[in-house]
């Protein structure tokens, strides 16, 4: 199942797409789709649901695809080639930082820099997105934990992340850097999370080009690992690294995000996003 959310900001309703791509509106049947939609209990309500029925909408401005998301986590340093144009040890075991779940925002939502921005730049990530709590779960059972997937764009800011205390959530968390979407994916419509292609293009220009066939941590030693430090719920989101191509890595001077930049992005079976770089201006975060 493909599950969204869409509408104007505080009026959002649930969705599901159907084979045909087409909107269908889940807000007759569920007032959100919440932690508890996600669960294995919930989606299987949602998955017995005759499509057919339900009414066909127009598809309005897109939000994160679920609410109620408790963490948004984030794994670094997961693909070594991206480690090696970063200039940094392939690490040992999984490197774990934090995004602010106030950074989340829609596929498409204006991506807006910081004040004093500088160094602004992208990452296109598998994201995870937990169904049922986890805790201290082996690697065999940590897909069993899994509601679905989704595309994230980890929008970082360079030199807050590494000029500032080495503190990487400094350049993590800033207001709407964290694209989400277009919809969350269902486990078992996408298979296996270890085979999915991946790309990222600013102003037309393909930078990113990779696959999570090279992640160094897969999903479920991901899972596995992170249950061991923190309990995860149903909502909560990981994304799990980039592959190379990010800006700071390109040779032999860095790009850098500006005001009018265009990025778009894209995981095999989970869609596309684009968003427009802004100047900081409160009045597009929370549009």
């Amino acid at each position: 199942m493909k599950l969204l959310r869409h509408g104007p900001k505080g009026q959002e309703k649930p969705a599901i797409l159907d084979a045909e791509g087409r909107v269908r509106d889940l807000s007759a049947l569920i007032a959100d789709l919440t932690p508890a939609q996600l669960s294995p209990q919930g989606l299987a309500a949602l998955r017995a649901l005759d499509l057919n029925a339900l009414p066909v909408v127009s598809q309005g401005r897109l939000a994160v695809p679920w609410t109620g998301m408790g963490k948004f986590i984030a794994i670094g340093l997961n693909y070594a080639d991206h480690a090696a144009e970063a200039n940094m040890p392939i690490p040992k075991e999984p490197i774990v930082f934090t995004k602010t779940v106030d950074c989340a925002v829609g596929a498409n939502h204006p991506v807006v820099l910081p004040q004093g921005s500088v160094k602004g730049d992208w990452e296109v990530e598998l994201g995870i997105v937990i169904g049922s709590m986890a805790r201290y779960v082996s690697e065999a059972d940590a897909l069993n934990h899994v509601a679905g997937y989704c595309v994230v764009n980890d929008v970082s800011e360079r030199e807050y992340q590494l000029e500032r205390g080495s503190q990487w959530d400094k350049g993590k968390g800033c207001d709407t850097f964290g694209p989400i979407g277009p919809w969350l994916v269902t486990a078992d419509e996408v298979g296996d999370p270890q085979n999915l292609s991946m790309w990222l293009d600013v102003n037309g220009h393909r930078y990113q080009n990779g696959s999570t066939k090279t992640m160094i941590f897969g999903v479920a030693a991901i899972v596995s690992h992170l249950s061991r430090f923190m309990t995860l719920r149903a909502g909560d989101l990981i994304i799990t690294g980039t592959p190379p191509g990010v800006g700071m890595g390109v040779k032999p001077n860095p790009v850098f995000l500006k005001p009018g930049d265009v990025m778009r992005l894209a995981i095999e079976k989970l869609g596309e996003q684009q968003q427009t770089v802004h100047a900081w201006d409160p009045a597009l975060i929370d549009g």
